[in-house]
């Protein structure tokens, strides 16, 4: 109850008022407004500074996962073997200053660039881990021999990088347990190499090209000739047979590329070498060479699994996993074909860029400034990043900035599941709420409103259901679940029916014992002698009485619920892989090397459920205070 209290005549008023209309009383005249019990509670909220917090924080948490999944719609079956364990940055698109006027070369493979500058520095951007404490492991770290030379060309592997020096050495540094740099320090590969390899010197002038794979280099001489080192057994399968077809053949390779696992090439009357490897054989039907016919390739490139060759005639043939590149307009020219890990870029003479392949990460959304003509003369397109450049300066990047939660051990982004395993985890959480309060609310009301053997019958069922031990019967009831055929959104819903069927003893008791005081007041044997139903006194009158102990109960056991979730998703008998949930993310960091190396996948997961549990727990406790009559929050 609050008191407004009009303030009394004063000063010339008062005066005169009693002069000329006599000497009466004065009175002060209250008026009183009172708030209902609703509105009080309202306000004694809100003057808990902690409670409004957790408030805001819950609402935002809640919007977080509602609305995010809609922005960020998860892809059950996405990988990406090149990003796996990335840790939280930004950085991937980060083109150095130096890097903006006239580079040499970006290239690309995975989660890191390596880029030349015109002045012949070297830099590295992005992300890059390494187990080993070897700082030329590194990728990221230059060696100080390559900072002080004069580096004229370079390339970047999955875990290793090339580069060329004026004088004609050649620097590599990170991984080499399969002899990406060379063995014992030489540029030395699988098949044998001429002296000025081993040496580390190479006549530069007479350099076509340097390009890095996984786990491979290979380097292409003017007049032909091609090293190659490298994991050539497990990552170049078929480049014995290529070196057998240049011998055999005494044919001149102009390009070459690395896919995953094989290397190809085109020669300088417009073949296409495959070697050994028959998986680009056939074209829409036809035999790749006899669609092909006379027709001269005249560029190449590769992704890990697919391949652009650019005929004479302007035309595209994309072969492997991606499909056919863009429709060029009539009249335009393709000027030249890049790839990056997964997806194409091509410039045409008119100055337009165009992108095609996987996406997923943004690196085939041309920017419309680049579609306009002469806008462009060249692109870098190197991993997941593209980078435009007109007269050696930098026009437009796009493709990758990173991940802002890191990604898990099979490339996936963190907060794409963080935010859908996070609706997951409240949704399961929710449904098994309302399910445990409906069998709560009804057993209870009945039970202390009847009383006698209906008490009795439903209170030993209620204590049949709270002996059973919890988390134990439910890991064996979704174990027989996981070992039957439902699918996947049936048994996630039975899982939600579990835990509602398994959580409702305890508001059942609460609900018993408030109304077992109600139903002896006035109010209800009024209501009795105007002959009112039993059922509707019970629901509608005494019910509504107990609401407030309801709310607090349903907000507690609604954190239990997405506790008792997680728990199940990480012992392993939740919701399966690869649908995320707050519980199954924890689950994959069991392991020491995670916990130590990879904070970030479990970091995330555990803060997020940690800090929405706490904060139902803090308004649920808030509520109890505030909606109990006997307490002494106000006075």
């Amino acid at each position: 109850m609050e008191k407004k209290q009009n303030k009394r005549p004063s000063g010339f008023t008062r005066i005169f008022g009693r002069m000329f209309l006599g000497n009466a009383v004065e009175h002060t005249v209250e008026n009183e407004r009172y708030d209902s019990p609703s509105k009080l509670a309202v306000k004694r909220f809100f003057r808990k500074p902690i409670a409004v917090t957790a408030l805001v924080i819950l609402l935002a948490m809640i919007l977080f996962v509602l609305i995010g999944p809609i922005l960020m719609p998860i892809d059950l079956s996405y990988t990406e073997t090149l990003h796996t364990n990335v840790a939280p940055n930004l950085s991937m698109m980060s083109l150095p200053s130096e890097m903006k006027d006239s580079p040499v070369s970006i290239t690309s493979q995975g989660s890191f660039s390596l880029g030349i500058d015109k002045d012949g520095g070297v830099h590295t951007w992005g992300y890059y881990y390494s187990f080993s404490k070897n700082p030329a492991k590194d990728v990221m770290n230059i060696p100080e021999k390559v900072q002080n030379a004069n580096i004229v060309m370079g390339a970047a592997g999955t875990d290793h990088c090339i580069v060329i020096a004026e004088d004609g050495t050649i620097y590599g540094w990170g991984e080499n347990d399969n002899a990406q740099y060379g063995k014992d320090g030489r540029m030395l590969g699988e098949f044998p190499q001429p002296d000025e390899l081993i040496n580390g010197k190479i006549d530069v002038e007479n350099v076509e090209q340097l390009i890095c794979g996984d786990q491979m280099t290979a380097i292409l001489m003017k007049d032909g000739t091609l090293y190659a080192w490298g994991n050539a057994m497990a990552k170049c399968m078929n480049l014995a047979s290529i070196y057998k077809t240049i011998k055999t053949d005494n044919i001149k390779l102009t390009k070459v590329c690395f896919t995953t696992t094989n290397l190809f090439g085109i020669t300088e009357d417009g073949k296409f070498i495959t070697g050994s490897n028959k998986q680009y054989d056939f074209y829409q039907g036809k035999n790749t060479q006899e669609y092909i016919g006379n027709r001269k390739v005249v560029d190449i490139a590769s992704t890990g699994d697919s391949i652009t060759l650019l005929l004479e005639d302007s035309e595209l043939i994309s072969l492997g996993s991606i499909a056919q590149g863009p429709q060029i307009p009539e009249g335009e020219t393709i000027e030249s074909v890049s790839a990056g890990a997964r997806h194409f870029v091509l410039t045409t003479k008119s100055g337009k860029a165009y992108a095609w392949g996987n996406g997923a990460l943004n690196q085939t959304d041309v920017p419309k400034a680049l579609t306009k003509e002469g806008s462009v003369d060249t692109v870098f397109a190197s991993g997941f990043q593209n980078y435009a450049f007109k007269d050696g300066q930098l026009v437009e990047k796009w493709g990758l900035r990173g991940y802002l939660m890191g990604t898990d051990d099979l490339g996936r982004d963190m907060l794409n599941r963080v935010v859908n395993g996070g609706r997951m985890t409240m949704t399961i959480g929710a449904v098994a709420v309302i399910v445990s309060s409906i069998i709560g609310i009804i057993v209870g009301c009945i039970s202390g409103y009847f009383g006698g053997w209906v008490d009795l019958l439903l209170m030993r069922v209620t204590e049949i259901f709270s002996a059973i031990p919890f988390l134990p019967f439910a890991l064996v009831l979704s174990a027989i679940l996981q070992g039957s055929s439902l699918q996947e959104d049936t048994r996630i819903f039975i899982i939600m029916i579990i835990l509602g069927l398994l959580s409702w003893t305890g508001l059942a008791k609460l609900v018993r014992g408030q109304i077992l005081a109600e139903r002896e007041k006035e109010f209800v044997v009024a209501a009795q002698s105007m002959g009112i139903k039993e059922s509707r006194i019970a629901f509608k009158h005494i019910l509504p009485n107990v609401v407030s102990v309801i709310i607090v109960s349903l907000t507690l056991d609604f954190a239990t619920c997405m506790l008792t979730e997680s728990s199940l998703s990480y012992l392993g008998f939740g919701v399966k892989l690869p649908r995320p949930t707050w519980g199954n993310m924890l689950d994959g960091c069991r392991n020491s090397i995670v916990i130590q190396h990879f904070w970030w996948r479990w970091i995330f997961p555990a803060l997020f459920l940690a800090i929405t549990v706490i904060c139902i727990n803090i308004i649920g406790d808030t509520l109890r205070d505030i909606l109990d009559p006997k307490s002494e929050v106000e006075k």
